[in-house]
């Protein structure tokens, strides 16, 4: 995946961070989970093999931040704040950079998107929009 340095003072879309907490982290590793394997997984099936210990609620979180961190440009720091402002993959692929920063920003209450970052991001859809196609053409 392309992982550009940031440039134009944007948020850094490409930064990897921690997004288990660490119970999370020690649930999923007892179960053999890989954070990847996520991205194919059932909320309510993911929960269920936690016991319980994770909600469901919290497992489609998890889900939607693989996914997303999945898409090239992007790390799992914004993915995590993405998912949590209720966003998926798609969402991201189809709606215009201007409201996924807003949405964002408001959800958060300041503003981490500046015009840096929705151009960078507006970038990164259409990249997504070839890569879409292309994989349309081939399947």
């Amino acid at each position: 995946m392309n992982k550009a340095p940031t440039r134009d003072r944007s948020f850094p879309l490409h930064e990897d961070r921690e997004f288990l907490s660490e119970s999370e982290w020690v649930i999923f590793k007892l179960l053999c989970r890989p954070v990847d394997s996520f991205a194919h997984a059932d909320a309510h099936e993911l929960s269920e093999a936690t016991g319980g210990q994770v909600s469901v609620s919290r497992c489609d979180q998890l889900i939607r931040t693989v996914r997303i961190r999945q898409l090239p440009g992007l790390g799992s720091w914004i993915a995590r704040l993405l998912a949590e402002a209720g966003f998926d993959r798609d969402d991201l692929c189809r709606l215009p950079a201007k409201v996924v920063a807003a949405r964002l920003n408001e959800h958060l209450g300041y503003p981490i998107c500046n015009q840096a970052t929705i151009q960078r991001l507006d970038e990164l859809r259409m990249q997504w929009e070839e890569i879409s196609e292309a994989e349309g053409t081939n399947a």
